[in-house]
């Protein structure tokens, strides 16, 4: 399975320290982080976009992180990870979904982490070489986030992910196997592999019902080669709404209450503690993050790319939901 294959198979469109840097343009499961009340000066981290990197098991791993003029230093702040699609990058990420602008509105922290050769590792059989050569992109991102955390003023209670894709897939993977994150919201993604024991969390699941790449019905998708060769890539979950069950189940729902407005059509639970689980189905979209920016034409026709559905707006959306959904005290 070549690179422009791996491109096609699960792409959305187009010591550690953050001494390491070049400023862009303003545009275990417990991680340490400071407390509520421990906010301080933040130096070597400007305001907008930079870049960094951090070595994590012998590697060196890259990043941007987003630091908005609106985000008070005074006082803890919320921190987003974004986790791009397969053959996507931390920049790429930055750049199609809006996050940094949702950032500026909202003054939160964005962090948009590079997986190794373009994809991250789920399991020994996804995805692509990450998976092959067995990289522990867990153990990365929690490590970025303490990391994060002992520079800015982060509130633990309001630690978030967010991904598309193969970063939807590492994103239920974080939330299976830490208790790092409040809430995960999922685009285009699934669960795939074990999650013997998840904690509870508040989980978003947003999924186009044309969606040929993961399906909404679960089980592998067109690009899906059975986990082998050099880029190994299998995806076999369940369908949506099993997955929005099973979350159901592990937080303590009520029965959820099921809206429609044209195409999407939204199923929200409130569950024990505060917590939530919705299933938000557009109903006319592909493998794509909805609101997001245009494909190229050209790529879209080459790669046989799912346009952006206009229905929703997947980050104001997914934003919303991670304000509405710290981690309850205790919990």
């Amino acid at each position: 399975m070549g690179t422009l294959t791996l491109l096609v198979a699960l792409t959305a469109p187009a010591g550690c320290s953050l001494g390491r840097e070049d400023t862009g343009s303003p545009a275990d499961p417990s991680v340490d982080a400071p407390s509520s009340g421990d906010a301080r000066p933040a130096p070597g981290v400007p305001v907008g976009s930079s870049t960094h990197t951090i070595t994590v098991d012998g590697r060196e791993r890259g990043y941007r992180l987003y630091r908005p003029a609106s985000a008070d230093l005074a006082e803890p702040l919320p921190l987003v990870v974004m986790l791009h699609g397969a053959a996507g990058t931390g920049e790429q990420a930055e750049q199609a979904y809006g996050w940094t602008a949702q950032a500026d509105r909202d003054g939160f922290l964005v962090l948009f982490p590079d997986g190794l050769n373009r994809a991250w590792a789920v399991g020994p059989q996804c995805c692509g070489a990450p998976a092959r050569e067995g990289v522990d992109d867990v153990g990365f991102i929690t490590e970025l986030v303490a990391t994060v955390g002992r520079e800015l003023p982060v509130d633990p209670a309001r630690r978030y992910v967010t991904g598309i894709s193969n970063g939807g897939l590492l994103a239920y993977k974080l939330v299976c196997d830490t208790t790092t994150f409040a809430a995960i919201g999922a685009v285009a993604s699934t669960l795939t592999g074990q999650c013997a024991d998840p904690k509870p969390v508040s989980v978003l699941h947003i999924h186009g019902r044309q969606d040929q790449t993961m399906p909404y019905g679960g089980g592998p998708g067109r690009r899906d080669n059975g986990g082998t060769g050099r880029n190994p890539v299998k995806i076999d979950g369940p369908p949506a709404p099993e997955l929005s069950a099973r979350w159901r189940s592990i937080d303590s729902c009520g029965a959820p209450k099921v809206t429609t407005d044209g195409p999407v059509t939204r199923a929200t639970a409130s569950c024990a503690q505060g917590r939530a689980v919705e299933l938000i189905t557009v109903a006319d979209a592909g493998h794509q993050w909805p609101g997001g920016r245009p494909n190229p034409p050209r790529a879209e026709k080459l790669l046989d790319l799912d346009p952006p559905s206009t229905a929703l707006n997947a980050t104001d959306t997914i934003w919303r939901f991670f304000a509405a959904h710290p981690q309850p005290s205790g919990g």
